[in-house]
């Protein structure tokens, strides 16, 4: 790692310390720094951003942090600790935003449809809360969609995941011809083929119930969008050629 610039070694350092520490704190670092929906008693501003600190588990810690180490340092090098920093977070606001976003649609969805049929804001909320719901409600919403916008109320988003999309995409922009090896199979894959293949598939799993796992792919596709608006908006105005250190 000796040629990791300052800014990437700081971000790792942040991610594994708070990774441990919440080890400890169990669900109070969850209560506090983990992103809640926004009507959630527990939601903060603050968490739009210190979710980018936290991990569910150590692969999840891993495959962040490695994607942050290989792709950001090319990235850090060119721009600068500032640009890249500015960035990095920038992507993870996006994708926290347009989760937020999916979970709002999924939510409202439910909710005008059960005050469209006289139940009260009180009793929809406390449903909300608690995932309890009088039978009768099942006569104008499905169980499934009461569930999953139980689910998303109540939802806690952590990870980088959203940053690092940002980062595959920006490295993409500079790098389209760079060759990237799979894991599986063990071959060479462009760049350019490889990252929106990825990035495909995200909306893929958004949009279908095949998903493995409490990933949230609107996230990754939110860090993505982010990343592209600023990389176009930067090279349309040559701010690409700029440090910020």
């Amino acid at each position: 790692m000796g040629n990791t610039p300052k800014i990437i070694i700081h971000l790792l350092v942040i991610n594994v310390i708070c990774f441990f520490g919440t080890q400890f704190s169990g669900t109070i670092s969850n209560d506090f720094l983990a992103l809640h929906y926004y009507e959630n008693d527990k939601f903060l501003i603050s968490q739009l951003f210190t979710h980018l600190f936290m991990h569910g588990n150590i692969p999840h810690l891993f495959f962040n942090m490695f994607g942050l180490w290989m792709f950001g340092s090319t990235l850090a090098n060119i721009w600068g600790s500032n640009k890249f920093l500015f960035f990095y977070l920038s992507s993870g606001l996006g994708a926290a935003i347009l989760q937020m976003i999916v979970y709002y649609l999924n939510i409202d969805g439910v909710t005008t449809i059960l005050l469209e049929h006289g139940v009260s804001n009180d009793s929809i909320l406390e449903m909300f809360k608690t995932g309890a719901a009088n039978p009768m409600i099942f006569e104008y919403v499905r169980q499934s969609e009461l569930a999953s916008a139980v689910s998303d109320y109540n939802a806690v988003m952590v990870g980088a995941s959203g940053a690092i999309y940002g980062v595959l995409v920006a490295f993409t922009f500079m790098f389209p011809n760079s060759k990237l090896m799979l894991l599986f199979p063990p071959i060479p894959v462009k760049a350019k083929y490889l990252i929106p293949f990825i990035i495909l598939g995200d909306f893929f799993f958004g949009f279908t119930s095949a998903s493995i796992g409490p990933i949230a792919h609107f996230a990754h596709i939110g860090g993505a969008l982010t990343g592209f608006i600023m990389m176009w908006y930067w090279k349309n105005n040559q701010f690409n050629k700029n440090r910020w250190n």
